[in-house]
Order: structure tokens, then C-alpha cells, then sequence
């Protein structure tokens, strides 16, 4: 079989953005880790060559080449691309605007963690190369970009990631990353507005008590969403056991995303960072 990807002047002519785009989603559908292993199943599974549309016989994109793709397109072309998928998946009857699960998980920093000071020490140097044109930028392979808190009373180097997802499909809506010390409920309002993926607005918004407060309650209400926040233990008040009954009816609607977060978490190893930037990850 005739190679499409020999050009008529000689040489390999540039891999179509549509097989690109697509050897991205099998990445990230079937949790592969790196993008070697990426080119390795390529060429491996002829379900994958025929899903990306390549020949049968011709080699798979290079892992280099299918890195340099995902730089040159960036997150806001693949959050398109998302929304164009949930569309797709819409018309075929998947619910997408039945109201939004909100949360948020840890991820694992891809870096040896180090000390706080030392943290702080590289990232000062890294921003004096930058401002310096006499300097060479810094090579490094250390993820800056995450930080420190505590798990269940643990020390835990690494990002936070939040998401939302549709309460009747469990399609994912939106996520979001940030640095893991930042705390949950600053990123609701964010997730919710990511997560509109249609011309109407979510009926209701569950998330759990990390999201309590003031400031998200008058967001939904503002903006006509239902609020489906948990409440919690205030300092000088204590649940109702109307509150307490409300938190369960959320709790069996807002579980579809500790699902999600569950099932990616085993078979995709999403719980661990795979580049050491927010925006790469």
C-alpha cells in the first residue's frame, strides 16, 4: 500500500490535524501515559489506526510529533473541542444540562517533592532568567507550579484538580487545575461558568461542604441555579436535622463525581500528574 504520507517533492509530508487530534483523545480515553507508549499502541492496535484514520502499514506520528501538536494547540482549542464533543453526544440523546456536580481531588506532582525554601529558591531564580536577557531560561525538569497542604493529616506536594460534571449522564462539563493549596470553594463559581456548555443554565449546582458558604449560596442564587451545596457545622450554630436529612438526598444525587473520580483515578492513573505545568496537565 501506498504511503499517504510520502509527498510528491520528496520527503514525509505533514500528518493530517484531524489524526493528530484524535491520537490525543485515545490518550486520554484509554490512559496512556506517556506519548511513546502513545505511538506504541498506534502501531500496535489496528482498532486505533482505523479510529485516527491511518493506513494500514504506515507508521504511526512520532511521539515528538504528536507532543509539539498538543503545544502548538493549547488548552482553549481542546476545551472547543470538548464542547463540540458534548454537543455530538447530545444530539445522540446523552444528557449534558441536567444540573452540575461540582468537586474537587488532588493530583500527585510528576516531581520529587522538596522542601518549601528550596521550592521557593527555584522559582525566584527561574523569574530572574526570565527577566534577564543576558541569561539562558533555565532547563529544568522540577514542577514548580504546585504546591504544598496536608491529606488526611499527610504533607502532599502537587496540583488540585477541579471538575463538574452532568448529574443524569456523568459526562465531564469542565475542569479546572490548580496549585493544591488552594482551597475548593474559590473555584466553584469558575467550574460552574466552564461547565455551561449550552445556551441554558445548569437547574440546580450539588457540591459538598467544602463549598459552603456565603459567597457560592448567592452566585446560584443570583444567576437562577438551584443551590445544592451541603451545609456544615457553623461556630455558633449546629445542623438542623432538616440540614442533615438535605445533605443525604445531595449526597445520593452528587456521587456520580467521586465516581468519576474513582474510575479515572484506577484506570487511568489520574490521581498523578503526568507534566509539570498547570497548563500542560
Amino acid at each position: 500500500m501506498q504511503s499517504i504520507l510520502w509527498g510528491v517533492t520528496g520527503g514525509y509530508a505533514a500528518y493530517p490535524p484531524l489524526m493528530l487530534l484524535k491520537a490525543v483523545l485515545l490518550q486520554k480515553w484509554f490512559g496512556i501515559r506517556s506519548d511513546p507508549e502513545l505511538e506504541n499502541q498506534i502501531n500496535d492496535r489496528v482498532s486505533f489506526m482505523v479510529f485516527v484514520g491511518l493506513p494500514l502499514g504506515d507508521p504511526s506520528p512520532d511521539h515528538s510529533v504528536i507532543s509539539r501538536f498538543r503545544d502548538r494547540v493549547g488548552s482553549k482549542v481542546m476545551e472547543r473541542v470538548h464542547a463540540e464533543i458534548l454537543g455530538q453526544l447530545q444530539k445522540k440523546g446523552f444528557s449534558i444540562d441536567a444540573g452540575l456536580a461540582v468537586d474537587a481531588r488532588l493530583v500527585q506532582s510528576v516531581s520529587t517533592p522538596v522542601s518549601k525554601d528550596k521550592i521557593e529558591e527555584k522559582r525566584l531564580e527561574h523569574e530572574q532568567r526570565k527577566q534577564d536577557p543576558t541569561k539562558k531560561p533555565m532547563k529544568f525538569g522540577r514542577d514548580l507550579e504546585s504546591d504544598w497542604t496536608k491529606r488526611k493529616g499527610t504533607p502532599f506536594y502537587g496540583m488540585k484538580k477541579h471538575a463538574s460534571i452532568d448529574v443524569t449522564s456523568g459526562l465531564v462539563r469542565s475542569t479546572l487545575l490548580s496549585p493544591a493549596s488552594e482551597h475548593d470553594t474559590n473555584y466553584l463559581q469558575c467550574v460552574v461558568v466552564n461547565g455551561i456548555r449550552t445556551k441554558k443554565l445548569p437547574p440546580k449546582v450539588y457540591a459538598d461542604k467544602g463549598y459552603h458558604g456565603q459567597a457560592n449560596r448567592e452566585f446560584l442564587h443570583i444567576n437562577d441555579m438551584a443551590d445544592g451545596i451541603m451545609r456544615k457545622d457553623e461556630r455558633n450554630a449546629t445542623l438542623t436535622q432538616l440540614e442533615i436529612e438535605r445533605n443525604k438526598m445531595i449526597a445520593k444525587v452528587r456521587y456520580k463525581i467521586e465516581q468519576y473520580f474513582g474510575i479515572t483515578a484506577l484506570h487511568q492513573r489520574a490521581g498523578c500528574a503526568r507534566f509539570t505545568t498547570l497548563a500542560k496537565e
